[in-house]
């Protein structure tokens, strides 16, 4: 399972390309409206390493559990179709497995019926109301042209285990799992964007996920704390827009 941290937001060096007309034309340009000079193009400034000595690091500071997979066993996919899968009978295949990493959510799996191949119930979950798997999706986020599965699991404290499983090589297979204070998850083409609340008021965090093939698994590969509101707005809600009650949601550390 994923344990979630910030990673160091993307920097980017700032640049212009500017385009001016020589001297000699906008000599001989005197009428209104035509293209003035907007002065001299400022000097573009590369990264530059700072402590060129610092020894390189031995290992991460945190277990970021990217690129971790896991075989799920007991589960018949006919065809190697996973819409013909009970999404329902993989998520307790998997967390039975494991049973300490989802204890917080293990046990509440008996609060759900059988719901059958598409995850379809009662307020989008599957079974009951109680049921904490949410209905499933079947995206191609791997690319290879086949549906793979991707369902969401609610957790105590507002949490949310995100998952996608793939089957390949004659055996499914978890290629993502990850735990968040999440508000919602969005799909842009075959991205997952993960959106969860952030510590400080005003802020959330967006995490992208995409398929690796080198990794053969779904890397965060882009993680930023954007910007919401002004100074002291309270965190988003699932909607996207801003709560006039404190945040629910705890601490992402």
């Amino acid at each position: 399972m994923t344990s979630r941290r910030l990673g160091s937001a993307a920097r980017t060096v700032p640049g212009a390309v500017l385009f001016l007309i020589g001297a000699a034309a906008l000599t001989g340009c005197g009428s209104a409206g035509g293209l003035e000079s907007a002065g001299p193009t400022p000097t573009a400034v590369g990264p530059r390493t700072l402590w060129p000595k610092l020894p390189p690091a031995t290992r991460p500071a945190d277990d970021y559990g990217a690129g971790e997979t896991a075989v799920v066993k007991g589960i018949d996919v006919p065809g190697g179709d996973l819409r013909k899968v009970d999404p329902l009978a993989v998520v307790r295949a998997r967390m039975h497995a494991d049973r300490k990493d989802y204890a917080d959510v293990v046990d509440r799996l008996d609060a759900c019926a059988t719901a059958g191949p598409h995850g379809s119930g009662t307020s989008g979950t599957t079974g009951t109301t109680d049921c904490p798997v949410l209905r499933a999706y079947y995206p191609d986020l791997t690319g290879d042209g086949k549906p793979d599965l991707l369902v969401a699991v609610r957790a105590p404290k507002r949490q949310l285990y995100t998952q996608v499983y793939v089957y390949r090589e004659g055996r499914l297979t978890q290629i993502m799992d990850d735990k968040d204070a999440v508000i919602n998850v969005q799909l842009a083409g075959r991205i997952l964007v993960v959106r969860a609340a952030a510590d400080l008021p005003g802020y959330e965090y967006r995490t992208s996920w995409s398929y690796d093939s080198h990794q053969k698994a779904m890397l965060p590969t882009r993680d930023e704390i954007i910007r919401t509101g002004p100074p002291g707005t309270p965190t988003a809600t699932p909607s996207g827009t801003p709560s006039a009650a404190p945040s629910p949601y705890p601490s992402r550390s």
